[in-house]
Parts: structure tokens; sequence; C-alpha cells
């Protein structure tokens, strides 16, 4: 592991998660997740970590490994149609990452997602951290309208308020 990255994840706080994303942007996310979810077969979970700690920062975990553990351990991987997706931030390393079960990635694909993910972590060299979130969940919902369109009742399996770690 190198001492920048070990640095970055020490020094960070729960503070910069709340001035990238304060309550009513967190608000917001809420409110576009539910919205998206309106208009699709898909759910979408947002979670933001501020910095690793413990015993994922001194293993070097990768942001990707760790959005793999969350999208685990959240249970989006147990929705009816293999249509869950995870956009994960870790704000400390200003790094993106979207993982999406079996049934929406086989139809979207990995380029797909990083494109996403790319726009979305420009957005937050900009300091527009809630702009990009809700840009990567415009560009999910598009795939998942596509995709995995609205049926019967939509049911909302998974819960749609961000999560802060």
């Amino acid at each position: 592991m190198g001492i920048t990255r070990l640095c970055r994840h020490l020094l960070a706080n729960r503070s910069r998660v709340r001035r990238a994303f304060p309550r009513a942007s967190l608000d917001a996310i809420e409110q576009a997740i539910k919205a998206s979810e309106a208009a699709h077969a898909g759910q979408i979970r947002f979670v933001v970590e501020g910095a690793l700690d413990g015993r994922p920062l001194f293993r070097d975990q990768p942001a990707r490994e760790r959005a793999l553990d969350l999208f685990s351990r959240l249970r989006i991987w147990d929705t009816a149609h293999n249509s869950g997706v995870l956009i994960y931030v870790l704000l400390a390393d200003r790094n993106v990452e979207i993982i999406a079960d079996r049934g929406i990635d086989a139809a979207v694909g990995h380029a797909a997602w990083q494109r996403i993910c790319d726009a979305m972590e420009r957005e937050f060299g900009a300091g527009r951290f809630e702009q990009g979130v809700l840009a990567g969940i415009a560009a999910v919902t598009e795939h998942l309208v596509a995709h995995f369109p609205k049926r019967g009742d939509g049911r909302n399996e998974l819960p749609d308020a961000p999560v802060v770690l």
C-alpha cells in the first residue's frame, strides 16, 4: 500500500462526507432513486464511504473489491429479476464503482458502467458531488428502462435511502 493512500484514508473523517453530501443532497439522491425505480423493474442503491478503515484499509482493498463486498452485504443481488445496481463512492480515493447484478450486467456490460463511473468522477473532480450522482442515477436509469421495463406493481425490494459509511 502506498503511503499517500494510507494517509488520505487515515486523515479522512465523516465531515468530508457531510461536506460533499449534505442532508439536502442525500435527500435529492433518495428522491432520484425513487423516481428512477418508478420507471423500471430494477433496484438502485447508492453508498458513499468517506474512507476505508481497519482491515479493508490495511489490506489495501481496492474500491471495486469493497463495492463487491457491500453489494453482497446489502443483498443487492437478491432481487426478483437480478436487476440490482450499486453505485459506490469512495471519497478518499475519488473513486466510483458500479456493481450490477447478473441480469442487468449481461445486458449492459462493463464498458457502459465504466463510462458512467468516469463521468461521475469528472463531476466530483469539479466539486459537483450531488450533480455527479444525479447524472449517474439518470444514466443507470436509461439502461434499466431499456432492459428491465416496469412490470406489474413495481414492488420496491430495496431501500432507496443512501447509505453513508
